[in-house]
């Protein structure tokens, strides 16, 4: 269910690192608790993130909560498809869903990040 090629964060977002670019989403435990989402901020191309800081938000029908960059970077691009069906990231968070690519301007950030097997554990412990 949670890739394992994927690192994670407490805050449920999960990055892919593929070279020098992080491909970056919400998990599907995040969705699960969001419910139906309706609506997705995203920064622009451009924007530079940094760890742990907001990087736009998600609005479902029950709240609006903040997504956060896992790792620091420059956003490459975003997921345009979400403008239009933003309730993809109900039925494919960890694929489809994306939301944004960034260039890592601090590579070693990732090594703070979850496993899948940690992350099922952290999620696990919080029910």
């Amino acid at each position: 269910m949670y890739p394992e090629n994927f690192r994670y964060t407490k805050e449920h977002e999960w990055v892919l690192v593929e070279g020098d670019t992080g491909t970056v989403g919400i998990t599907d435990h995040a969705q699960q608790e969001l419910g139906d989402i309706v609506y997705v901020d995203l920064p622009k191309p451009g924007a530079r993130l940094e760890q742990g800081k907001s990087l736009g938000s998600v609005e479902s029908v029950k709240a609006v909560s903040d997504v956060y960059a896992p790792v620091s970077g420059e956003v490459l691009e975003i997921n345009p498809a979400l403008a239009d069906a933003p309730e993809t990231l109900n039925s494919d968070p960890h694929g489809a869903a994306w939301l944004v690519k960034l260039r890592l301007s601090a590579p070693a950030e990732v090594a703070n990040l979850m496993s899948a097997a940690d992350y099922q554990a952290y999620i696990g412990a919080e029910k």
